[in-house]
């Protein structure tokens, strides 16, 4: 076994024989094809506005649900699948962060040429989800982000998705769930205070959630 471990004088390490390893290693091979969209950022989602109000007004599409977040990689985390396989055809996926590498390779089509499930991108990029929720408030003329047809699903896995759950908060969201584990923090008091004021409830079983999920609930 050779470790890479003592640096040189100059403070570096020498990766020569970890370079020549891998130059005797045969070629990773490909294993998947395919393309994914992506880029529906909320400048992009506001320049198609009018069309996403409209279907909404023609009853074709009857709610989004956010599913954002961070997932882990264990096959047994698999309700965020099951929830993208079991929505309705007339909903729209908003999401951001990995947990959208559950279900974004699904066939889950299209509503009047606006895909099914529309990717703003990475964490980072959940600012984009609330933009796009307030601007469609603001279109539906609505006084409460929570009288709009959306519901919140949010994966937790790893610390950074406590800003997403804290700009939610913040912005008033209520009713939303969170899991499939529930972040180490939600102390009993923190958690009462959190289901008292906000009405945040974790994640259950698939059908059970997307059930109520298309009930308002």
């Amino acid at each position: 076994m050779t470790y890479i471990a003592d640096r040189k004088d100059n403070g570096q390490k020498d990766f020569s024989t970890l370079i020549e390893q891998a130059r005797h290693c045969a070629p990773p091979t490909e294993l998947e094809t395919g393309s994914l969209v992506g880029g529906f950022a909320h400048h992009q989602v506001t320049a198609l506005a009018d069309n996403v109000v409209q279907a909404v007004k023609s009853g074709a599409i009857r709610r989004f649900v956010v599913m954002a977040g961070c997932d882990g990689r264990s096959p047994k985390r698999n309700y965020f699948t099951g929830v993208a396989e079991t929505l309705p055809k007339d909903t729209v996926i908003l999401t951001a962060g990995c947990a959208k590498y559950r279900y974004n390779k699904l066939d889950l089509g299209d509503i009047d040429g606006i895909p099914r499930v529309l990717d703003a991108g990475q964490c980072n990029d959940s600012y984009s989800l609330a933009m796009i929720a307030l601007k469609l408030k603001e279109a539906f003329e609505l006084e409460d982000i929570n009288d709009l047809p959306l519901s919140f699903d949010i994966a937790w896995y790893e610390q950074k998705a406590v800003a997403v759950l804290l700009g939610l908060l913040h912005l008033g969201v209520k009713g939303l769930r969170l899991g499939p584990t529930l972040p180490a923090f939600l102390s009993p008091n923190v958690a009462k205070v959190l289901v008292e004021n906000f009405n945040i409830k974790p994640t259950g079983e698939v059908q059970a959630d997307v059930e109520a999920m298309m009930a308002g609930n």
